[in-house]
């Protein structure tokens, strides 16, 4: 048990100090952003540029130096999988979209799994100078400052952030829209889901609901979300799963029947 606590430590200061390198950088790259080679993925609204392959491989890097037996995901560079029971699960730059056009929503996302649970979730967003820490059992902090969720919180009082993409129809979407708004509830998407989630944990939105999202995406918010208070559907992470994408909800306590119907889990 003490070699455990100990590993959590180690790895939750570890992935907060990267977090803050691997935002300095990604921010050096974002201000000169117009130098960039933008390529695409999927569809043209899903794009990537070496500030992402370069923001993880530098991620990468510092784990290896320290725990080069921990596994690692990442969104540019896939899988590599360890043997000492802890996973890392990275976005060097979730909101790629917002970066490239120079808008500040986008952040850094390094989460730790342990017995498929996420146990330590940082995000780093630069343009906002914001570092939101938590690990379990620890609570989760905005600058130092303790996160708690407010239970009065609920969709008719509060914000829901939603995400969209390609991998769900159009229909789906209107329909994910529509139902937010009929049970008395009002929404925004900002272009990156980890951050909405981080923001969920600070108590800006009472809830994120993403109908298909990654692992990279999401689990460092899971974490967050989870230590301030709040609740998250769980993501399938064992085996092949973790490199697969899933539905992802998490709420404040208030909020989670009504988006959790909403959402059909």
């Amino acid at each position: 048990m003490t070699s455990q606590i100990s590993g959590l430590d180690t790895r939750f200061a570890l992935a907060q100090a990267i977090a803050r390198e691997a935002g300095a950088v990604a921010l050096d790259y974002f201000n000169r952003r117009e130098t960039l080679v933008i390529e695409t993925k999927r569809d043209l609204q899903d794009v990537v540029s070496i500030a992402d392959r370069e923001v993880e491989n530098l991620i990468r890097a510092r784990v290896a130096e320290v725990h080069p037996g921990d596994g690692f995901l990442g969104e540019e560079y896939g899988l590599a999988r360890g043997d000492s029971g802890y996973t890392w699960v990275v976005d060097p730059i979730d909101g790629t979209s917002p970066f490239v056009n120079g808008m500040p929503n986008w952040c850094v996302s390094i989460a730790v799994l342990r017995n498929n649970e996420p146990v330590i979730g940082v995000i780093c967003a630069p343009c906002h100078d914001e570092l939101y820490a938590s690990a379990s059992g620890k609570g989760a902090t905005l600058n130092g400052r303790v996160l708690s969720l407010d239970p009065s919180r609920t969709i008719r009082n509060a914000v829901t952030g939603i995400g969209a993409n390609n991998y769900v129809t159009p229909a789906f979407v209107g329909k994910m829209v529509e139902n937010l708004l009929e049970a008395g509830g009002n929404f925004i998407r900002n272009g990156s889901g980890a951050l909405m989630l981080a923001y969920v944990a600070a108590g800006r939105l009472v809830g994120y609901y993403e109908p298909y999202m990654h692992a990279w995406d999401c689990l460092a918010g899971y974490c967050l979300v989870k230590e301030a208070g709040g609740w998250y559907h769980p993501f399938p992470v064992e085996g092949e799963q973790l490199t697969k994408g899933s539905p992802v909800l998490a709420t404040a306590p208030g909020a989670r029947d009504d988006l959790m119907k909403i959402a059909g889990l």
